[in-house]
């Protein structure tokens, strides 16, 4: 049995999307769950439907394993419905180029764009994760010819890449190539199911 562990709103979002994209939402359980909120002005003193240790989300439950950080969840859902083609099976000439990308994510663009966004610069920050310049060059040059991250096709690295650009616009680079891109990824439908699904949700609350 899947479950996953989501809250409107929030990182989970994404893989309520990537669920859509698998057409394989209707084989998992989705469990609402409470979570800290940046800018609440009220103790959170976290929730019991939540198994993750830091009360955060998305946690991915598949026959009482967790799993849990966007990229590992992302990785373990395209390997086990393969048949949507968007990700890279082992054997694959794109996987490793694929696994790449989705730990590139957690490596590099969540810190990189939390630090520039919190103003805390130190040349150890920037030796170890690069900076926003160095960071928009990589992801310019991936798309300078081609649509997305693997080429001609659609994937979820591009799925997963492309949100936080979504989410706080004044990050959004000035390079054309990224924010087409991100605009294609954000125009899919699976992106605008998983905004109203989270609607309902909070409809429902």
């Amino acid at each position: 049995m899947l479950t996953l562990i989501h809250s409107p709103h929030s990182r989970s979002t994404r893989i309520i999307a990537l669920l859509k994209e698998l057409d394989a939402l209707d084989r998992v359980e989705v469990r609402p769950v409470e979570i800290q909120r940046q800018g609440q002005d009220h103790p959170f003193a976290g929730d019991a439907r939540n198994p993750h240790p830091e009360g955060k989300v998305p946690v991915l439950m598949h026959d009482g394993v967790e799993i849990w950080e966007s990229p590992a969840i992302i990785q373990y859902l395209t390997d086990l419905f393969p048949e949507r083609g968007i990700g890279a099976p082992i054997g694959s000439r794109e996987r490793g180029r694929y696994l790449s990308w989705l730990s590139w994510y957690g490596d590099v663009i969540e810190p990189v764009l939390l630090l520039a966004t919190i103003g805390v610069e130190h040349p150890f920050l920037t030796a170890t994760f690069r900076g926003v310049a160095e960071m928009e060059a990589r992801l310019g040059k991936a798309l300078e010819h081609a649509p997305y991250l693997l080429g001609d096709r659609y994937s979820a690295a591009d799925l997963l890449l492309h949100t936080p650009f979504v989410w706080f616009s004044e990050s959004m680079p000035a390079n054309p190539a990224i924010q087409d891109w991100v605009r294609r990824c954000s125009e899919r439908p699976s992106s605008q199911f998983a905004a109203e699904y989270d609607e309902a949700l909070l409809a429902q609350a």
